[in-house]
């Protein structure tokens, strides 16, 4: 990863969701906040897909705990492990997560000041994939146009 603009993306959307996931799990970061996505994740509980059909309830508590888990995870993730395998794994998970997030506010009738939010980091994410395929892409241009690829290298 020789980017700085992809190092950068990495760990401060890493840090963003860790925070986030943070406020989702305890009240330490805010207490009214924390009071505040209690109650909407009873809402997106009632709409999440799938379950009317599958005829199943999802308990808003564990969706909650889920949600702000896989965020802490996929965010520590992202920001501190160099493998970059992971952080795109990762990357995907969190997208997933937005997908869901925007697919919730907009099953619950939310204004659009509160699903921006999950849009813009979607995009940001997004992003962020670009960049890294781009930048895999032209590092491997580079090796064939140069003749030298590493799994030659390895045979030899």
């Amino acid at each position: 990863m020789g980017s700085l603009v992809l190092k950068s993306l990495s760990i401060l959307l890493g840090i963003f969701f860790v925070f986030v996931g943070t406020m989702k799990l305890t009240s330490h970061i805010s207490k009214d906040l924390h009071k505040d996505l209690r109650k909407d994740y009873v809402k997106y509980a009632k709409v999440f897909p799938l379950a009317g059909t599958l005829d199943f309830k999802v308990p808003s508590k564990w969706y909650r705990r889920v949600v702000g888990a896989l965020e802490i995870v996929c965010g520590l993730a992202m920001a501190l492990i160099p493998n970059y395998k992971i952080k795109n794994a990762c990357n995907g998970v969190l997208l997933f997560l937005m997908l869901m997030a925007v697919y919730s506010h907009y099953m619950v009738n939310n204004k659009f000041e509160k699903i921006a939010p999950a849009l813009v980091f979607f995009f940001m994410l997004t992003g962020r994939l670009v960049i890294d395929w781009q930048l895999r892409r032209k590092n491997d241009l580079i090796t064939t146009a140069n003749g030298v690829d590493d799994k030659a290298k390895k045979q030899d």
